[in-house]
Parts: structure tokens; C-alpha cells; sequence
């Protein structure tokens, strides 16, 4: 019997958008396991949601494998293992690996054909046809966040965290850490989200400038436009912190230390008080963070993220190691609307390490860079696709009750 061979092109370079990404799941290049298939609404505009396995292995340390599997490092450091499919509590600054139920087959080179083995026929070929080969990153989710649990995706013989290489087969690993509350998880729910990408291409201080002249990026808190001498570019655009409001105005939160557990499955559940400190505002403008403790607060500036483009929020490199901003860093295509609903703060996820740190009203926290999607996604970042935090000022995760 002759072989079905189908055909996919890409001819520029960016993230795949979703219509794209359904296309690899299609033809093998992303699949789930035989019992857990890929669902619709794991699809985002520029990204894909991971889902956790069956299994956890709580281990001594973090670590990277390099020169080994993933399941090699594991067994040198495992203590011990225990299913989630009902349900179990990963305990706060403890190490799991999570084995995802998602598995990865990157195309070898951008011209070979490869082989349709998501649904394990041997009589159906893809050509896949590309400039550049294809590369993955992953990020975590923003609830995941503003949860302060610490995750980063891990892959066989690899020596960086969230960076899936071109040519890559094989299973995809989650560490996960949880800090300021114990969390409940079970197989199925969504930590992590993975893009691809078509080469990496990164918008340029000068191409960021040229958008936001037709296009506006960041707004100030009376909604309008930035002007162009307000930017602060620098290789990525960045965005400073809020702490300016009136009397009573809550500016930020603490974790509580030592908490019941949150269950994730809970949403719109939790008391904010229950498990939060509220900051208000004052007049002077600055505060002192303790160490050690995890604060959550918004940008100054309100920003959207157009059609074309996505970004990633990357933390701000103080140079002194004392501050850590940021730990999930991705904004799909639509993210702050149109130019006409003035953008959204962005969440900013903070602790600040072995010294109490002054922050002040205005101060620089974080970058954002924009990488082109290779074409428009099918459908974007709102209310249509029931994103939890469209038209967002200072906002906790999902699982808190809302005002």
C-alpha cells in the first residue's frame, strides 16, 4: 500500500499559534498519552497547557540531567514515589518530579520527513517543510505564580531548565516546589504551558519603539498611551512597580506563613485573608520587604500585548542576587485588549532573598520581550476563551475569592 504523505509549510519565523500547534498535534509531533488525549481547552493562543501525570517522586534536590535521562537522576535521588490520580498534598520547599502526560517529537531536521506515530500508523508520513528547525519553551502558568509554587519543565539530557532543543523525543518532567502553601494536585491539572517556535526571533529596543508608535504596548494609569520618551527600552521593554494609591487602597499582598493546604481543584474558593496580608497604601511611597517572605503586586504601567505579537515577562537582574521577580513570565497574543480597553497591570510575583530590600513607587522590576507569532492565532487572549485574568489590576490567583 503506498504511503499517505501530508505536507506542513512554515514560511516565517515566531510562535506557532494555536491553528498550528493543533496541526502538530495531529501528526505526532505533540501527543498525550493513550488514556489522557489532548484536549480542546488546553489550547492558548501561542501556547499549549501541560497536564500532570500519574506519578510523583519526591527527591533529595533540584538538578539538571545533562548527560543523562531524567529517569536516571531520579533514581539516584529519589526517596520515595506516590500516585496523584486521587488526589495528594505536595508539602511546602520539598522537591517532586512529575512525569507530564504530554511527550514531544520534534521534527530531526527541516527537511527530512518524519514519520506520523501519533496514532502509531506506519503507512502515513509528514513533510515537514520550515527555515529554521523547530524549539520548544515552556513557562509557568500565571495561577501557578501567584501560588508561589516554584516549577520549571525538565527533558532528557538537558543542561537548562524550560528549553526543549530542536530534535527532541521523549517525555516531558515537571519539578515542582511549592513555598509559601502546602497544594493539593492530582493527575490533569495544569502547571506548566509549552510553546513552539519557528526559529527565535526576538523584537529588537528599535522594533519595540516602531510597535508601540502604531500599535500601543504600555499604557500609563489614567489609560493613555506612553509617550515614546517614557519607554524604558533596553534590550526588552520594562515595567516598574506600583506603589501609589489612595487611603485604603490595598497595593499588594504577603503570604501567611504556615497555612491550611490549597486545593487546586478549588476555584473561587479560598478567604484572601486566610492566607494573605494585605498592603495598603501609604504616604510615603516605598516599603521594605522582609526576607525570604513572597509578596505579589502590579505594575505601574498597563500593558496589552497585539494580535501579531506575544511576550514573555523575564525577571530584572538587580545585580546583587537580593531580588527575585517573576516567576511565570508569558502573555498570549490579546493580553490587555485593544488599544481602546488601556491595557491591564501586570502581576508582579517578588521575594527577596537574605537581606530586607526597599522598594519604592516606580522602581524597575522586570522585562518584557516580544517575539513575533508566524501568523494570527486563531482566536486570542479575553473573555471568549474565559481567561482569568483579562482587564487585570492587582489580582490574586483563581482559586481566592473575588471582590
Amino acid at each position: 500500500m503506498a504511503k499517505s504523505i501530508s505536507e506542513v509549510t512554515l514560511r516565517t519565523k515566531g510562535i506557532l499559534p494555536v491553528q498550528k500547534l493543533k496541526i502538530l498535534e495531529k501528526n505526532g509531533i505533540i501527543s498525550g498519552s493513550e488514556d489522557h488525549p489532548i484536549e480542546e481547552n488546553q489550547y492558548q493562543p501561542n501556547s499549549i497547557d501541560l497536564r500532570l501525570g500519574t506519578h510523583a517522586y519526591r527527591v533529595r534536590s533540584s538538578f539538571l540531567p545533562e548527560n543523562e535521562t531524567v529517569q536516571q537522576k531520579i533514581d539516584k535521588l529519589h526517596q520515595y514515589t506516590f500516585s496523584i490520580e486521587d488526589g495528594a498534598v505536595l508539602e511546602p520547599n520539598c522537591v517532586y518530579i512529575i512525569p507530564l502526560l504530554e511527550e514531544l517529537k520534534l521534527p530531526v531536521s527541516r527537511f527530512s520527513p518524519q514519520k506520523n506515530l501519533f496514532n502509531g500508523s506506519n503507512d502515513e508520513e509528514i513533510r515537514f517543510i520550515s527555515e529554521e528547525n523547530l524549539t520548544a519553551k515552556a513557562n509557568p502558568k500565571s495561577t501557578t505564580g501567584r501560588l508561589d509554587i516554584f516549577t520549571r519543565v525538565i527533558t532528557d539530557y538537558s543542561h537548562r531548565f524550560e528549553e526543549i532543543d530542536q530534535a527532541y523525543k521523549g517525555k516531558l518532567y515537571l519539578e515542582v516546589v511549592p513555598k509559601s502553601f502546602p497544594i493539593k494536585v492530582r493527575t490533569g491539572h495544569r502547571l506548566n504551558q509549552l510553546r513552539i517556535r519557528h526559529g527565535h526571533t526576538v523584537l529588537s529596543d528599535q522594533d519595540i519603539l516602531r510597535t508601540h508608535g502604531s500599535d500601543p504596548l504600555l499604557f500609563d494609569e489614567s489609560g493613555e498611551p506612553l509617550k515614546m520618551e517614557e519607554m524604558n527600552v533596553n534590550n526588552g521593554l520594562f515595567l516598574s512597580v506600583n506603589l501609589q494609591g489612595d487611603e485604603q487602597d490595598i497595593l499588594g499582598y504577603k503570604a501567611k506563613k504556615h497555612r491550611d493546604l490549597i486545593d487546586l481543584d478549588n476555584i473561587n474558593h479560598y478567604e484572601i485573608t486566610d492566607f494573605w496580608e494585605p498592603i495598603y497604601a501609604r504616604s510615603d511611597d516605598h516599603l521594605i520587604l522582609e526576607p525570604e517572605a513572597f509578596y505579589i503586586f502590579a505594575s505601574k504601567e498597563r500593558c496589552r500585548i497585539p494580535k501579531h505579537l506575544a511576550a514573555e515577562m523575564i525577571a530584572y537582574d538587580t545585580g546583587s542576587g537580593e531580588l527575585r521577580t517573576h516567576y511565570a513570565g508569558f502573555f498570549d497574543s490579546g493580553f490587555g485588549g485593544s488599544v481602546e480597553d488601556k491595557g491591564a497591570r501586570a502581576v508582579l510575583e517578588v521575594r527577596s532573598h537574605d537581606v530586607p530590600f526597599l522598594i519604592e513607587h516606580g522602581q524597575t522590576f522586570c522585562s518584557m520581550k516580544f517575539e513575533p507569532n508566524t501568523e494570527i492565532p486563531e482566536f486570542i487572549y479575553g473573555s471568549s476563551i474565559k481567561s482569568n485574568y483579562q482587564g487585570q489590576g492587582l489580582k490574586l490567583g483563581k482559586h481566592f475569592k473575588q471582590s
